[in-house]
């Protein structure tokens, strides 16, 4: 009767002793298939933290690539992304790590936000300051236009009032004339009588020439084609030169003025044949041309 109980005993302990081990069992399973739950979430986070900063990192590439100049902060902010990517990919997946990575995400989106507003804002100001250059460029452009105008009518102007101020002759006279006892001169076309050449010539009158001291030369050729007393010379700047007979000054005050001024033969006596007489003006311009013959 007591073994019988003993028996009974036994199997009721070895009855909960298998429920025990079948629920440890059980728990066992559900703790394992809710860690590989739990790994899978996880593991899907830890992909959607690295998409999200490779988005951000691709952002940063397109806005470096569309800058005209390098953006030192867009680049500082993409390869610091970088890092952040290669450091998620190579971490063990667990909740810490993932949530202070999903912070800075947050982090990094504003900051993104924030620099990406700027770069707009410096596109704009760049795409303003552009316009006003080319703006500018244009009227430059325009004043350039305008000045080189102003020179060429300035120019154009210069050489009309150089050449309205240039003096000019209305009469220009040779004469042969031989000095009488009492000092009288008398025309004369005889080479052997000639004692004097006298010239004479009229200035016009020039409102808008300079008045003051002017200085003509003469130039007288003989019949052997020979400036008469030609030891002196006189050469502009750049510019023309003459051999020349005698230098003769006046005084000009914008009216007409009559000059004369005589010349005599160096060499002695006065050829026979035909003469060439020239006036030239200060600046060595030809005045006017006359001929004469002495038989």
């Amino acid at each position: 009767m007591t073994e019988t109980k003993n028996n009974n005993g036994l199997k009721v302990l070895a009855g909960i002793l298998g429920v025990i081990l079948l629920g440890t069992i059980i728990y066992a399973v559900n703790l394992y298939q809710d860690s590989k739950k739990n790994e899978a979430i996880l593991l899907k986070e830890k992909e959607l933290v690295v998409e999200d900063l490779t988005s951000l990192k691709s952002e940063y590439d397109k806005a470096i690539m569309e800058s005209n100049q390098t953006n030192e902060e867009l680049v500082a902010a993409r390869d610091n992304i970088a890092k952040y990517i290669d450091s998620v990919s190579g971490m063990k997946a667990d909740l810490a790590n993932l949530s202070r990575y999903r912070r800075q995400v947050s982090v990094l989106k504003k900051e993104r936000e924030e620099l990406l507003r700027q770069v707009d804002s410096l596109k704009q100001s760049n795409t303003l300051i552009a316009m006003q250059r080319d703006s500018t460029f244009v009227e430059l452009e325009k004043q350039n236009v305008f000045n080189d105008s102003l020179v060429v009518q300035n120019t154009q102007l210069a050489d009309a009032v150089e050449r309205g101020s240039a003096l000019s002759l209305t009469g220009f006279v040779v004469d042969a004339v031989r000095e009488r006892n009492n000092g009288t001169l008398r025309s004369t076309n005889s080479a052997r009588r000639t004692d004097r050449l006298k010239v004479c010539f009229t200035v016009a009158d020039n409102v808008i020439a300079e008045a003051g001291d002017r200085e003509f030369y003469i130039e007288v050729l003989d019949p052997n084609g020979n400036v008469m007393g030609g030891t002196t010379s006189k050469t502009m700047e750049e510019g023309p030169s003459i051999t020349y007979t005698k230098n003769t000054n006046f005084f000009y005050e914008n009216a007409a003025l009559d000059v004369c001024d005589y010349i005599s033969n160096y060499a002695g006596e006065f050829q026979k044949g035909n003469y060439m007489v020239n006036v030239y003006d200060d600046g060595l311009k030809l005045m006017g041309t006359s001929k004469f013959e002495l038989k």
